[in-house]
């Protein structure tokens, strides 16, 4: 699977279903089919989308902390306690858990977007809301960036 990329605007049905995006679905080839799991984001009020083996990947990772520590046993009760599997139907929805459409607030107007190796999922305003936060973005890249070397060739 190539990086995700793209903002699409959906929109959720009376059901909590919603559209995935024809453009989305395409960078994910077969991905698609093998299906998802949903869960709150740990920052932002915005659902992620795992596709199943990223959130395989994950998982295994999760998997080996010691959870007869307390700070690693809340963190994967709280970070997992809302992971839904979600499975696209023969239409190319997919279904929000009510649960974790609350917590997002999302109403019926989302943006889908593609975020690398997982999707994102927002109510349209708070999305909106987010990228209009005043954040010095150059400061933000060297923060973040600064100490990657570019140069370097990752084949």
């Amino acid at each position: 699977m190539s990086s995700l990329i793209g903002e699409y605007d959906c929109k959720v049905d009376a059901k909590g279903r919603f559209m995935f995006p024809i453009d989305l679905r395409k960078q994910m080839d077969s991905l698609f089919d093998k299906g998802f799991v949903i869960n709150r984001n740990l920052h932002q009020k915005c659902l992620v989308l795992y596709p199943i083996n990223e959130w395989d990947k994950l998982n295994k990772k999760l998997s080996k902390l010691n959870r007869l520590i307390k700070a690693n046993d809340v963190f994967v009760r709280k970070f997992t306690g809302g992971a839904t599997h979600a499975d696209a139907d023969t239409s190319g929805r997919i279904l929000l858990p009510k649960s974790l459409t609350q917590h997002a607030e999302i109403k019926s107007d989302i943006k889908v977007v593609g975020s690398n190796n997982v999707i994102e999922i927002w109510d349209k305003i708070l999305y909106q809301e987010f990228l209009n936060q005043d954040v010095n973005i150059e400061q933000l890249a060297q923060d973040v960036l600064g100490g990657l070397n570019f140069n370097d060739s990752d084949e």
